[in-house]
């Protein structure tokens, strides 16, 4: 999961995502926002997933608030206590607090926790993505424990995989690895690139 070639690509991505200003950041932001309601995006489904920024990741707060806004449950993800372990998705609907966990990201304190196999679009972190739809994530095999049980379906699939990033994160290829489950979209400031129908 974090081969030679993906740390030089996460170095690569990382540092072009780093170069960005702060004022630009704001305004991919709402960019990708707008994007997002012109293409529609929000009318898919009910059952959301978010994750809350660290550092320089795309901010997905705005897209969370619009759901929010527009009737949507929406959910965080809960870490495993062990690496490459599949997430539970906890939701938030004000009852529980916030806390951070071993890695320092926040996430709500409940014990009423999904899989994702009940949820309709995953908004996702990523450090890099190309053109095929393939996600260059941290490397803690968090995302592709969690949906590997993808890989065996050929019809039906849920929830809808929705990359977010700055254009600047886009790489020439990320490596295949067996266990990768391919993204459908990816939201940038520029658009909304689809990978299936």
């Amino acid at each position: 999961m974090n081969s030679p070639g993906k740390r030089v690509l996460r170095k690569q991505a990382r540092t072009a995502r780093a170069s960005l200003a702060p004022d630009y950041r704001r305004h991919a932001v709402r960019q990708a926002l707008r994007q997002a309601l012109r293409a529609g995006l929000f009318l898919k489904g009910r059952r959301w997933a978010f994750y809350l920024p660290m550092g320089e990741e795309f901010d997905a707060l705005p897209l969370l608030n619009q759901a929010l806004h527009m009737g949507k449950d929406c959910y965080l993800p809960i870490t495993a206590q062990r690496i490459a372990q599949p997430l539970r998705f906890a939701k938030l609907d004000g009852r529980h607090g916030l806390t951070h966990n071993r890695y320092g990201i926040i996430e709500p304190h409940s014990r009423n926790l999904m899989n994702a196999r009940r949820l309709d679009v995953m908004i996702m972190p990523l450090v890099g993505f190309d053109r095929a739809g393939r996600r260059l994530g941290m490397g803690g095999g968090y995302y592709d424990a969690t949906l590997a049980y993808l890989r065996n379906r050929r019809r039906w699939r849920k929830p809808l995989l929705v990359g977010v990033a700055y254009a600047c994160q886009e790489l020439k290829e990320v490596p295949a690895e067996p266990w990768d489950v391919r993204l459908d979209m990816i939201l940038t400031e520029n658009g909304l690139i689809r990978f299936r129908a």
